[in-house]
């Protein structure tokens, strides 16, 4: 047996993370064991929830007013227990969240090998996205085994020097889908439910990024407000994220505009199944630039630089900036050019089919044969 310990604690890493725990539960010769951080509450709860995943550990660090030093110190403190009780193999982290740099961090301090699922990901802007591009350079660093998405995530790390155990996967959140969408799935949310979708073409938008407080964020709302206000048959879903300097904006813009539905974040079943009826994606999520092609829907990235070029050079996606004008003559273009349309919803998407958990998790038992 192999003892794995998957550590997570945002709604992204989970909906990442479970479909790979769920392959865990299949495999005899390994020990799942699942540790929350509760950097987010509801809304990672509400994923668990759908996929069934069996949580043994929960170090409920949300607090108000949280920061990310708080958030790092109380996990550093607080999984140093879990660990010492535990004494798994192998920990798992995901991404470039605060919870992964920091219980990667915990593992090493334990010098327990550390697996990093969605390794490889760059902008190579230290402080774009901030925190994430640090987050996931410090964990891949201290990373024993590498799980890249992408040929160009392992070509990223090969040129930082990370050359052990680099490993081509694809990324599971496609592997989510075969959970998630349903042909005849019927929204949860009221929010959803009260939309009149026939005849529209929807746009599904998410914007919330921190470096896009502000200024950025304006003109995201400004654009869409010219965009519904030139195409009649144009609908805009966009669940807003809690964090007031989101909200506040987005509600002063776009609160009174006919035909955008300001909406409660959506839980992942939602999401992904309001994502397979809409016409395109405009976001600055990470998340939604992978998710999206496998959906079969032209991405707008409202954003400067993407850690995802592979599917921009694929043609899935293609990053716009956060200037009104640039994001406006984007989206007009992909609702007025049918060939353009087309070419995008048509790329290929450069993430995988969907088997990405069974290879992890091959892998990882290799390496348990081998090293324990």
């Amino acid at each position: 047996m192999i003892k794995v310990m998957s550590v997570f604690g945002t709604r992204p890493e989970a909906v990442k993370m479970c479909p790979l725990i769920k392959h865990f539960e299949k495999i005899s010769e390994i020990d799942s064991v699942v540790c929350l951080t509760g950097q987010h509450k509801e809304m990672l709860w509400q994923v668990i929830d759908i996929f069934g995943i069996s949580v043994q550990y929960n170090l409920d660090i949300m607090q108000e007013r949280q920061t990310l030093t708080t958030i790092t110190v109380s996990i550093l403190e607080k999984l140093e227990k879990v660990l010492a009780v535990e004494k798994p193999d192998i920990v798992l982290v995901h991404g470039d969240t605060s919870t992964s740099f920091a219980a990667a961090l915990a593992a090493f301090y334990q010098q327990i090998p550390v697996g990093h699922v969605e390794a490889g990901l760059r902008t190579y802007d230290r402080y774009s996205p901030f925190p994430e591009e640090m987050n996931r350079c410090l964990t891949g660093r201290i990373a024993t085994l590498h799980f890249a998405p992408t040929v160009d995530n392992k070509r990223n790390l090969l040129l930082e020097g990370i050359r052990e155990n680099v490993h081509v996967t694809g990324n599971t959140v496609i592997d989510a889908f075969s959970t998630t969408i349903k042909e005849d799935y019927e929204y949860k949310s009221d929010d959803l439910r009260d939309i009149d979708f026939e005849g529209k073409r929807c746009i599904l938008m998410t914007a919330h990024r921190r470096e896009n407080l502000g200024e950025n964020l304006t003109n995201i709302c400004r654009a869409v407000k010219r965009i519904v206000s030139e195409f009649e048959d144009v609908l805009v879903v966009y669940p807003v994220h809690r964090n007031p300097a989101v909200s506040e904006t987005a509600k002063r813009i776009l609160g009174s505009v006919d035909r955008v539905y300001l909406t409660e974040p959506l839980d992942v079943e939602d999401m992904h199944n309001l994502m397979a009826r809409s016409y395109m994606v405009m976001t600055d999520s990470g998340g939604l630039q992978e998710e999206a092609p496998a959906c079969g829907l032209p991405v707008l990235v409202l954003r400067t630089e993407t850690e995802r070029p592979e599917a921009a050079r694929a043609g899935t996606v293609k990053v716009v900036g956060v200037s009104e004008k640039g994001i406006y003559e984007n989206a007009r273009l992909l609702l007025t050019d049918a060939n353009i349309y087309k070419r995008m919803a048509q790329a290929v998407n450069p993430y995988g089919d969907g088997r990405a958990s069974e290879r992890i998790a091959d892998i990882i038992l290799q390496y348990g044969r081998n090293a324990i």
